[in-house]
């Protein structure tokens, strides 16, 4: 009898509990960035679980979000508030010569606001669209080196490198090739982040984080 009155009694903690972690794990809110008027900032992708394996996984488009987001990941796991070892800086580890060229020389303000870090991405992948316009016009479509050649590949690979390796690498057809301090080639940036729609980007020499 004791038995089956414990039973009962233990069965709406374990389905409260059942409910709260069911919740839980399938619900994910994050609030969005606000909107910058100059970049048009975009907000984060919406997050799932795997329940499987109880990891949330992105689901990424290969439009700008998902370019920026895949960028993000692979330079910081996403962390705005990341320095490596050699002092580049957020989400997207920049150093302060290429922040101060896009308009940023706080760089405690630029730490703790992840608004300001979506906007110099954006700010600063127009730059190197406008840099690097000839190039993407001549080399995109064509294979270098095994790697198709895509307008994001070059973005990427010019956010790693500077638009100035980019354009040693195309014109050498690959055999001028930039590592940076942990052995990251602008091959393999040009590989990884190929084939993203980054058309929102418009290119812009003077462009800058407007505060």
């Amino acid at each position: 009898m004791k038995k089956k009155v414990l039973r009962v009694s233990l069965f709406p903690v374990i389905a409260g509990t059942f409910m709260f972690f069911g919740f839980s794990e399938n619900t994910h809110s994050e609030e969005a960035l606000p909107a910058l008027p100059t970049y048009n900032v975009v907000s984060k992708p919406h997050i799932v679980p795997n329940a499987a394996q109880h990891v949330a996984y992105p689901i990424l488009q290969k439009d700008y979000t998902g370019f920026k987001e895949a960028v993000g990941f692979k330079e910081s796991q996403g962390n705005y508030k990341a320095i490596n070892t050699y002092g580049y800086m957020g989400k997207y580890q920049f150093g302060r010569g290429t922040l101060a060229l896009i308009g940023i020389k706080n760089t405690t303000e630029f730490l703790n606001s992840p608004a300001l870090q979506e906007a110099a991405f954006y700010a600063n992948a127009s730059r190197n669209k406008w840099i690097l316009r000839r190039e993407i016009k001549k080399y995109v479509g064509k294979e270098m080196k095994g790697v198709e050649i895509t307008e994001s590949g070059i973005l990427a690979a010019a956010h790693l490198a500077g638009p100035g390796s980019v354009k040693k690498y195309l014109r050498s057809n690959g055999y001028h090739g930039f590592k940076d301090a942990y052995g990251t080639s602008v091959r393999s940036y040009l590989k990884r982040f190929k084939g993203y729609d980054t058309s929102i980007v418009t290119p812009d020499r003077t462009a800058k984080v407007n505060k």
